[in-house]
């Protein structure tokens, strides 16, 4: 094992969309576990749309990156060396853990969670078996509260959550599952591949009008990963008692100004409709039905997921976060090491 390994720190914040020199890539030496911890060494590493409101300096649920210090998110890798006083983990088991962004991870067992390649791979637990799967499972079912016969609306639905929830309302007894997304490729996947009833790509002319004509008796439930105007086609659309699981606003993330749309939230009084905003954090009291749930229909084949992996590590990893604010993944953005 070499001495020193890379990282990938916040350089500056952003004004807007981030770019390559938002980013540092440093040299540090490889830590040694102390009581209580492990040193991992990362394998995959995951890139999501949350990060980049963490790259602001403002209070959320989640607090903001340091400028020059190390990012952190979701990554999974192997134990390669094991402090005094840890059970239960022993170097050569793969773990789910929080430090990515960095080739060497000393984390704190308890942080850490076991998973077994043998079940699924790697990968997959950042993904359709990780944070994003569970996202779609409980954004649907509990915070949206699908009823079997809803017609469902997903917007980012070629990405890491939306492709999942659509294929879950689908197993789960939707009349009509409609998805959008940004290329003639996602849409087709959508359709052809996931079973989408419909799909559009949202370049392709306003939103609104192309959801009107793919969903002609209206919507039930709104999964938005985008905000702006996809939100407020989808208020127009929606039935009376509609609801809307808030998700994200990628649309947004990047935009200097106050976004334009939704105009029209005065309808949320006539219709009666619910919007509530969604973090998995509160749902962790689904994760083994989900689990279960999920991975039988993985492993059933009715279920599919796709993943963009990019290779080349901590160099390639800002590249992958800017690939994907911009939607050039299909399905969970991953970056291998």
């Amino acid at each position: 094992m070499t001495s020193t390994a890379l990282e990938v720190r916040l350089a500056a914040r952003p004004n807007g969309w981030p770019t390559e020199d938002t980013f540092e890539i440093a040299e540090v030496d490889i830590p040694t576990p102390g009581e209580g911890q492990i040193l991992v060494r990362n394998v995959f590493m995951s890139v999501d749309p949350y990060m980049r409101g963490r790259m602001n300096d403002v209070k959320s649920y989640v607090p903001p990156f340091q400028v020059g210090q190390p990012l952190d998110g979701g990554a999974v890798g192997e134990i390669v060396a094991v402090g005094e006083g840890v059970s239960g983990l022993a170097v050569g088991d793969s773990v789910l853990h929080g430090l990515g962004w960095r080739e060497y991870a000393v984390v704190a067992a308890t942080h850490a969670v076991k998973v077994d390649p043998s079940i699924a791979p790697l990968s997959a637990y950042l993904g359709v078996l990780g944070m994003p799967g569970l996202t779609a499972y409980a954004g649907l079912l509990a915070t949206a509260e699908f009823k079997e016969g809803d017609v469902v609306f997903v917007s980012g639905a070629a990405g890491a959550v939306g492709q999942l929830v659509g294929q879950i309302a689908r197993l789960k007894g939707a009349s009509r599952v409609i998805g959008s997304a940004g290329s003639p490729e996602k849409v087709k996947y959508l359709v052809e591949e996931l079973g989408f009833d419909a799909a559009f790509n949202y370049k392709d002319g306003p939103v609104a009008e192309q959801l009107a004509a793919a969903a002609p008796d209206g919507i039930d439930v709104y999964f938005d990963n985008v905000g702006g105007e996809h939100l407020e086609a989808a208020i127009s659309s929606l039935n009376v008692h509609g609801r809307v699981a808030i998700c994200g606003a990628i649309a947004q993330y990047n935009d200097t100004e106050p976004p334009a749309a939704p105009r029209n939230l005065v309808q949320v009084i006539a219709k009666r409709l619910t919007l509530r905003g969604l973090l998995v954090g509160d749902h962790k009291d689904l994760q083994q039905q989900f689990v279960t749930e999920v991975g039988a229909w993985i492993a059933s084949g009715q279920l599919k997921y796709s993943e963009t992996v990019i290779e080349g590590g901590a160099r390639q990893a800002p590249s992958a976060f800017l690939g994907m604010l911009r939607g050039d993944n299909t399905g969970k953005m991953l970056v291998r090491f």
